[in-house]
């Protein structure tokens, strides 16, 4: 069992004795209770109720419609359990936050709120999330998605031949497609689904489809009844390239005016309704390009985080001083792939690094050594030698089709893989 499964049960046990022990005359005090037991882990009431609290919140304040608690508590309390499911395959995989990259992602939370973290955390806490529980939320998002990324990807295999077929299509030759502002209902379906089950749930979609036909509310139907992982955000999956979604959704968006919701589109998933809240026009297609060379350092059982990047801040001090910066790096990088050469990561493709590191090398100037920063593979500090600005060339359209493929594939087998977590797991709802 894990030691916070230990920890709530303790913490249960503790207030029931507590109860027990008070004169038959005292107030009741309501305890804390399990809502569900996942695996070796647990669900409490007390955080369900937070969550739901703070969905509710957020739905007054952005004026959607708010659904029945009757239908929202079930919804949040599955989410919470794919959540602790997940969380709980990071801590076997042994995939480890740190603190450093919780800060960074709280700098570019903020700037994407064109806030200072100052700003951003005393929001947080007006809205009753001190700092600690805003840091302790943003680094099991962190984590979620580094599980996520590991699991999925290595469920996707793109060939040559997928690369050359979308390149060659209709749809591949035009790099200036639109972008579309998009909301998501999926109703989920497991591969071994019943046929009383799948009956089931296309009447379900056809009776959603009938509601937001005669003006339902999208977004409320979608946080009470979308099983996919935007739900509670109203599925609203923000402005996507229609090169960016999954195949099956392309054909219908394209015959969708604003504000039109498609037919039931039925996927390994299960059925999805889209609704198109706005279209945009896209233009030449231009990228920046770094030359870029880079130093990577992982702390270990040995050298701590701290040791780390010291040392990194010494071979920065010695490369200033006039040290080569290849010949360090092909002595001390622990990048094998690229030690040898000095480091050297070649021309930037868009999306070809982690975002921290794309922001460290979008943000110096050239020939600069930047500071060490902290990734998920660990610290770097990285040089960019050259920067062009050119069309797409025939590498970059590769690697772009490569990314819109690979991006597709990750969106289905993502929930197929969420749903297949859900029907291994041992999941006991107590409510």
């Amino acid at each position: 069992m894990s030691t916070c499964s230990k920890t709530n049960i303790f913490f249960s046990l503790l207030l029931l004795g507590l109860a027990w022990a008070l004169p038959a005359s005292s107030e009741e005090i309501p305890l804390d209770h399990i809502v569900a037991v996942v695996d070796d882990d647990v669900v409490m009431a007390s955080e369900l109720e937070k969550r739901v609290a703070d969905i509710y919140a957020r739905l007054e304040n952005s004026e959607t419609e708010i659904p029945a608690e009757s239908v929202l508590v079930p919804q949040v309390l599955e989410r919470l359990i794919l959540e602790r499911l997940q969380l709980n395959r990071a801590q076997r995989m042994g995939i480890r936050i740190s603190d450093e990259e919780v800060t960074q992602a709280m700098e570019r939370m903020a700037e994407s709120r064109e806030q200072t973290v100052a700003q951003m955390v005393e929001d947080a806490r007006q809205s009753g999330i001190d700092l600690t529980s805003l840091r302790q939320q943003l680094r099991n998002e962190i984590t979620i998605n580094r599980v996520q990324e590991r699991a999925v990807n290595r469920r996707i295999y793109i060939s040559e031949q997928e690369v050359d077929n979308f390149l060659a299509s209709e749809e591949g030759q035009q790099w200036s497609s639109p972008d579309v502002n998009l909301g998501h209902i999926l109703l989920p379906l497991s591969s071994g689904a019943s046929r009383e089950n799948v009956a089931e749930v296309e009447q379900k979609v056809r009776e959603l489809y009938e509601q937001l036909q005669n003006g339902a509310d999208f977004k409320s139907l979608a946080i009470a009844h979308s099983g996919a992982q935007d739900a509670l955000q109203g599925g609203d999956l923000g402005w996507r390239k229609t090169t960016q979604l999954p195949s099956i959704f392309v054909s219908a968006v394209d015959k969708l005016s604003p504000g039109e919701v498609s037919m039931p589109i039925r996927s390994d998933a299960g059925y999805h309704l889209l609704k198109l809240y706005d279209r945009r026009g896209g233009g030449e297609q231009i990228v920046q390009q770094h030359k870029v060379r880079h130093i990577l350092l992982k702390p270990n059982e040995i050298r701590s985080e701290d040791d780390t990047r010291t040392m990194l801040e010494g071979m920065r001090a010695d490369i200033l001083g006039g040290a080569d910066f290849a010949e360090l790096a092909r002595k001390h990088s622990e990048d094998i792939g690229t030690a040898l050469g000095g480091g050297d990561l070649g021309w930037s493709l868009p999306g070809q690094f982690v975002p921290e590191f794309e922001q460290i090398m979008g943000s110096i100037d050239t020939m600069a050594i930047s500071e060490p920063f902290r990734t998920q593979f660990g610290w770097h500090i990285l040089q960019v030698t050259e920067r062009r600005r050119q069309d797409f060339s025939d590498e970059i359209q590769r690697r772009q089709a490569e990314n819109i493929i690979r991006r597709r594939k990750f969106d289905e087998e993502q929930q197929i893989w969420l749903r297949e977590i859900r029907d291994e797991a041992f999941v006991d709802i107590k409510l």
